[in-house]
């Protein structure tokens, strides 16, 4: 290629100088990343350099031939990641859990694997500015399978002083901080607390590190023609801040303004208006390059044919049940009240009526489930949801649905306790009270939701188990799971495991009773309507083989144990160990929601050559019949929970010997990938 000048005669010498520093910038930038990434440079950049070291004067940046210029601008404008991870924040009105949700939603589109972890205060609208009513939403977007949220964000959106002030500690080091300087006035840095008007200096925060943008004037003066009064103008704030984010990472535009349109369907003008705001946000990075060095992409390593969305915990769960029906062949009926964080799954049902689904809103607890085992009772996959408060109200319902031997599927989204306690944060405090919180002997399946993409799995197997053994079967996953999202492949239906429940052989006509029982020790179920197979099921004991009631000795220890055994005949997978299963030092053990950061804490161990393995407990009762012989195989064990150690105390009254060492938390947060790398560590050099 011949050498082209870049400096034509129509340039001014201001435009000569601004090349001048811009090549000097760029060339140095990209020299620096090339030695640290290869430890040499290309001879290209070598021949850059040179010509603008050895320079006598301006115009020997002419050297520079303009194929040089473009290696070094692409390889500036557009760096590869395999991971990053982005906060947005603000007032619980900014719109953070839209933008954030967007941008998720455009990764997953496009094959990059996800996490999502809203981060939002109890309070309904904490006062504007305040320390205590800041929404947070991280997401997590990688190349390839992501596991967490991830513990500190390389990109915080901090839409204003207060967000700043307590997001901050959520971003790394050197993360780029995005915030909207109209936001920092004094009367906003008073209600953050900050002691002067140097704010970034008072956290010490370097401002190179600082995109300090204008945000709210520029929205105005975007939607300064579209008639729209103040208060809806700053409604759209998030949508700009989510067009620069976009800009940074390489983002298309018509992704979002898919969605913005699909979203605001019955409202076009609410979604043009939002699309040029995101458009705007967009023009202003690329135009300003945002003090940001480098422009970043995320490419997929690994794309697996198929449609995909990002989903949530809580619609994973109602889009799994709703297959289950289907391939069940039964209408699908949710009874439920309203509380946090489980209520999504009640929404999102109620949008389904076409596809045979049923939801009633309850008037308390107690009915919603009652309501459900008496659909259950009609013959339809009946289901409840709640969280921990609102088990302990059904528990006397749940029981019924024990003794009645009925299917129901219970979705328990446990939430930080005891009482109201934290309704918006997560734990794992329930699962004693799932496992034996009702009076009597009451045996019941219990399993846990492994991430929010596996909510459609363990409540499609829950509701298959609850079917197929005649049997309520409790779900638990918890506010993390519930209101994260992944990237979700939707599955093809006729690939799902068949459900076939145990109804009543036509040939038991007349000499059926109600706890007649097929091989594996599951009571038959007649739904009503069937001639001659009319009965009667309720709350006191029944006789075993007349169903009539009775309160002989013998009759009552029969039938706990036949409840028992059938429970114990349920087959459930094997407990699966991951990675150095043959050899490890240390296995680490967990259930539920706490898998991705658990296996993202083994992997940095063995990245080390620390020699350790994983295993999730997703089937808690009854346990795989592997279950012992895994947790007995390894020298040191720990069982890492958040709650004060529930599952640690199951395993050792179910395990004999069984001794673990512990990690427990109770913050209402994730796991710490850090905290837990660290804890095991100091567990291996015991």
């Amino acid at each position: 290629m011949h050498k082209n000048t870049i400096l034509g005669d129509f340039w001014g010498f201001e435009c000569i100088f601004i090349a001048f520093c811009l090549a000097i910038t760029q060339i140095y930038t990209t020299f620096a990343t090339d030695f640290a990434r290869t430890g040499g440079v290309s001879a290209k950049l070598k021949h850059a350099w040179l010509c603008i070291r050895l320079a006598p004067s301006l115009h020997a940046v002419s050297e520079i031939d303009t194929y040089t210029l473009y290696i070094i601008m692409a390889e500036l404008e557009v760096k590869e990641l395999d991971q990053v991870v982005v906060r947005f924040s603000g007032d619980s009105g900014d719109g953070m859990q839209l933008a954030g949700n967007i941008f998720s939603t455009v990764s997953a589109t496009v094959g990059n694997g996800i996490s999502t972890f809203p981060d939002y205060p109890a309070d309904i609208r904490a006062p504007q500015g305040s320390l205590t009513g800041v929404s947070g939403f991280q997401v997590h977007i990688g190349a390839g399978k992501v596991y967490t949220p991830g513990d500190k964000c390389d990109v915080l959106v901090a839409m204003n002083a207060a967000a700043l002030k307590t997001q901050l500690k959520y971003s790394k080091p050197q993360a780029t901080i995005i915030i909207d300087t109209d936001s920092f006035g004094p009367k906003d840095l008073e209600k953050a607390q900050f002691k002067s008007e140097d704010y970034l200096g008072e956290m010490g925060i370097d401002p190179d590190r600082v995109i300090q943008c204008p945000l709210t004037t520029m929205v105005k003066d975007c939607l300064a023609d579209t008639g729209m009064d103040n208060k809806a103008m700053l409604k759209c704030r998030n949508m700009f801040a989510l067009g620069l984010v976009c800009w940074l990472f390489d983002r298309d535009l018509e992704l979002v303004n898919n969605f913005l349109r699909e979203k605001f369907a019955k409202k076009p003008a609410i979604a043009e208006n939002n699309i040029k705001v995101v458009q705007a946000g967009y023009d202003y990075g690329h135009n300003t390059h945002s003090s940001a060095v480098n422009v970043y992409r995320i490419e997929s390593k690994e794309k697996v044919p198929g449609r995909y969305m990002d989903i949530t915990g809580n619609k994973a769960t109602a889009y799994g049940l709703i297959a289950a029906a289907e391939k069940a062949g039964l209408r699908l009926y949710l009874g439920s009240y309203p509380i946090t964080p489980a209520t999504d799954i009640l929404h999102e049902l109620s949008k389904h009526k076409s596809c045979g689904v049923i939801t009633v809103q309850c008037e308390d607890e107690i009915a919603g489930c009652s309501s459900a085992l008496g659909a259950s009772f009609a013959g339809a996959l009946a289901a409840t949801s709640t969280s921990g408060p609102g088990i302990c109200l059904k528990s006397e319902a749940m029981n019924l649905a024990v003794i009645m031997e009925l299917p129901l599927v219970v979705i328990d989204v446990q939430r930080g306790g005891p009482a109201t306690g934290l309704p918006t944060k997560s734990e794992q405090t329930d699962l004693l009270q799932a496992l034996f919180g009702r009076n009597g002997e009451s045996p019941m399946p219990v399993m846990a939701a492994l991430s929010p993409t596996d909510c459609f799995d363990a409540v499609y197997q829950a509701a298959k188990m609850a079917l197929e053994h005649m049997t309520p079967v409790i779900l638990l996953t918890d506010a993390y799971v519930a209101n994260g999202s992944g990237a979700f492949r939707l599955p093809d239906i006729n690939k799902l495991d068949a459900i076939n429940p145990p109804y009543v052989p036509e040939e038991l006509k007349g000499k059926w009773t109600p706890y007649m029982r097929a091989e594996n020790g599951t009571r038959y179920w007649a739904v009503p309507g069937r001639e001659g197979f009319e009965h009667i099921l309720g709350g006191l004991e029944k006789d075993s083989e007349t169903g009539a009631i009775s309160t002989n000795p013998e009759n009552h220890d029969l039938m706990t144990r036949l409840r028992q055994q059938k429970i114990d005949n349920i087959q459930v997978p094997d407990l699966e160990v991951e990675g150095d299963a043959d050899d490890a030092e240390l296995l680490v053990v967990g259930f539920g929601s706490t898998y991705g950061h658990l296996h993202s804490a083994m992997d940095e161990l063995r990245a080390t050559g620390k020699k350790v393995a994983q295993a999730q407990f997703k089937y808690l009762n009854p346990l795989p019949k592997n279950a012992a012989a895994v947790l007995s195989k390894y020298k040191k064990v720990v069982v890492a929970e958040q709650n004060m150690g529930q599952l640690a105390a199951y395993l050792r009254m179910k395990v004999d010997g069984f001794v673990p060492y512990q990690f427990n938390q109770v913050k209402g947060q994730p796991f710490v990938v850090e905290e837990l790398v660290n804890a095991f560590e100091d567990i291996l050099k015991k």
